[in-house]
């Protein structure tokens, strides 16, 4: 019975634990779908290395690099933004096409490298 009990208390301790890891992603507590779409202004830019980055990308990007860099590479290299066309070589440049100083420079996100 005192096994039982362990391995019950074991058990549930284990689920709590997976739920909260889930909960905490790479974007904290904020589903990636979210992050994604607060950069919806920033679409164009990822499809387009040559193209005008709207000053609302810029500031979005900014935001996100200032609280969760690594959500922003999360966004990048997710399904979803697969999904939406997103091609990860034009987004990982957007922030250095914002002029954003406190880019995370030289930082590797997948396969790519920060600029």
């Amino acid at each position: 019975m005192k096994w039982c009990k362990f391995i019950a208390v074991a058990l549930m301790s284990l689920l709590i634990t997976l739920a909260y890891v889930e909960a905490a992603g790479e974007c904290g507590r904020m589903p990636i779908g979210q992050a994604a779409a607060s950069l919806s202004p920033c679409l164009a830019a990822t499809k387009n290395p040559r193209g005008k980055v709207p000053p609302v990308c810029c500031a979005k990007v900014g935001a996100l690099i200032r609280t969760n860099p690594r959500c922003l590479c999360a966004v990048m290299l997710s399904p979803l933004a697969k999904k939406a066309g997103i091609n990860p070589g034009n987004a990982v440049a957007v922030p250095k096409r914002c002029n954003i100083r406190n880019r995370p420079a030289g930082k590797r996100c997948g396969r790519y490298v920060v600029p």
